[in-house]
């Protein structure tokens, strides 16, 4: 690697990830820092590193392979469809759902909630009920212009998006015998470099230089258990309605091309989520078996736990995400862990109100755009489209803006109604 400080970077990120795999790394820091730059002490150092182990203790089980996480896991049957145009109603709900949660959350990802509260307390407007609007920005940039509520045209372009339509056609043209190969293959073809981030970019490079999944998603792959594959889940749920285990399988071949352990089950669980409220469960039913095919000892369904308490103890969303963001304030504001706890607390606390949802799940802070996305997706899911108030898809006017190769600009509708057929021919007889 001709990018030394790049490699450093790894490498450093990579002493932050396995030590919050129950690895003792105390020593590695210390010895990085003192490390002479070259590249062979360097790859050395990484060989080192790769070796280790959880410390006995650790209290997590935590597989990644199929074969592994399956005897931890419950697959559960069947679900009944609704009527099929309640259910193309809600197939529309998600997919706009999903883009309006986006463009909330676009202008402030990374902010931080308390960034958030006080440029919304600033110009009277907190709690946020609406896009943000222009004055929330003290000194709004070209980019921030086309994202705030008087300049809204379209759906903008995003990786949060993107993924979701290129999943919808790798199914197009894969169907459900899908593999992670098909999915690597095809992100090179549609996908530019600069486009993927963390995770997908390294699992980018070890295809372009001839790695094979699962070994993508592990090699100088420091950004394994980050926000990424929980953001491609949806269109996995999509078109596994009223079928979660099917939903599981495919966001866990998404997923192992990225991503390890917490970072599949993130996939999984909102895949899963989202092919159950789909199917007309309703939400906390929808998450109990949604964790059922997350292993139980793993710090993702420990979180996921945690929300689902807090929502019992606290009567408030403020008093809850201060509690939860306090707790998994350790992890890299693009984790999944506590960005998927921000998402939950938004669809528990919002009430399946689509509104409040989405802002509540935006005001948490961190991934923002993803958050927005996802809350969306799955109470767009549950409400239907035809049961969102037009205030929040009218400015998008049917239209979705893509980077993807061939797929330039997008019609909601119409991704909809393809997601519909491939939900149909999915479905068992």
């Amino acid at each position: 690697m001709k990018n030394l400080d790049y490699l450093k970077t790894l490498l450093k990120q990579e002493i932050i990830q396995r030590r919050e795999e129950g690895c003792d790394v105390d020593s590695f820091e210390e010895k990085l820092e003192k490390l002479k730059g070259d590249e062979e002490n360097l790859w050395k150092f990484y060989k080192e590193l790769s070796l280790l182990t959880p410390m006995p203790g650790f209290p997590y089980e935590e597989p990644s392979l199929w074969e592994e996480l399956r005897e931890q896991i419950s697959l559960p049957g069947v679900l009944p469809l609704p009527p099929e145009e309640v259910l193309q109603d809600k197939i529309l709900g998600a997919w706009l759902g999903r883009c309006a949660g986006c463009m909330l959350g676009k202008p402030v990802e990374g902010w931080s909630r308390g960034k958030i509260e006080e440029n919304l307390r600033r110009i009277g407007e907190y709690p946020l009920s609406y896009y943000f609007p222009l004055e929330f920005f003290p000194q709004p940039n070209p980019y921030i212009k086309s994202l705030v509520r008087e300049n809204i045209k379209k759906g903008e372009r995003d990786d949060d998006t993107d993924y979701t339509i290129f999943n919808l056609h790798l199914l197009e043209v894969y169907g459900r015998d899908l593999t992670t190969q098909d999915i690597g293959r095809e992100l090179l073809e549609h996908f530019p470099y600069y486009l993927v981030y963390t995770a997908e970019r390294e699992a980018y490079r070890n295809l372009v230089i001839g790695l094979e999944p699962p070994e993508t998603s592990l090699f100088l792959n420091p950004f394994r258990e980050w926000i990424g594959a929980q953001i491609r889940a949806d269109a996995w749920g999509y078109v596994s309605a009223g079928q979660p285990a099917l939903a599981c399988e495919l966001a866990h071949r998404d997923a192992i091309l990225s991503h390890r352990k917490n970072g599949i089950y993130g996939a999984i669980f909102f895949a899963g989520l989202i092919s159950c409220v789909l199917a007309g469960k309703g939400l906390r039913e929808g998450m109990e078996i949604a964790l059922s095919m997350v292993p139980s000892r793993s710090r993702f369904a420990e979180a996921m736990r945690f929300a689902l308490d807090l929502k019992e103890k606290e009567r408030d969303w403020e008093t809850a995400i201060d509690r939860a963001l306090e707790r998994y304030s350790f992890y890299h504001p693009v984790h999944t862990i506590n960005n998927a706890v921000i998402v939950l607390l938004g669809l528990l606390y919002g009430e399946n109100d689509f509104g409040r949802t989405i802002c509540l799940s935006v005001m948490g802070g961190l991934d923002t755009d993803c958050n927005g996305a996802t809350a969306g997706s799955v109470i767009g899911g549950i409400l239907g489209a035809s049961n969102i108030p037009k205030e929040w898809t009218e400015p998008l006017n049917d239209t979705l803006d893509s980077a993807l190769v061939g797929f330039g600009e997008n019609k909601i509708s119409d991704l909809a109604n393809r997601t519909f057929k491939i939900t149909l021919s999915f479905y068992p007889p």
